[in-house]
């Protein structure tokens, strides 16, 4: 009799060790597609930012990106630039140049897609 309640009772804990192994699977996928939906950039803010670096990019760097006081930003132009040294140029400024870091105005996320745009030649 005894043996059969230790048998059930390690059964039950097989059983909730399982269930718990279980959940924290579900968590960690809900976790992860929460992640993934709050990295997503809006269409709305996309659009804000297509604006943003027309008008406030293109102050410096030419109302069409041909370059200004900035260097121009079409594909050909940047076509030796990794993204990731692009978003780091929007991320953090270029020392002493008139290039501002806009790591107040955009996440890295955005400077990223910026980028990624500019390399496309998306704004035209």
């Amino acid at each position: 009799m005894m043996f059969q309640h230790k048998k059930q009772k390690l059964q039950l804990n097989i059983i909730a060790l399982a269930l718990l192994m279980m959940l924290t699977s579900l968590l960690v996928v809900i976790s992860q597609n929460a992640n993934a939906k709050n990295t997503e950039i809006s269409t709305a803010r996309q659009q804000a930012l297509y604006n943003m670096v027309r008008q406030d990019c293109g102050s410096c760097h030419g109302m069409t990106l041909k370059g200004g006081l900035g260097s121009p930003l079409n594909p050909a132009d940047l076509k030796g630039k990794s993204v990731d040294f692009i978003t780091l140029t929007i991320m953090n400024g270029r020392p002493n140049t008139a290039m501002p870091p806009w790591n107040e105005i955009v996440t890295k996320q955005e400077a990223k897609w910026i980028a990624q745009q500019l390399k496309k030649g998306a704004f035209k």
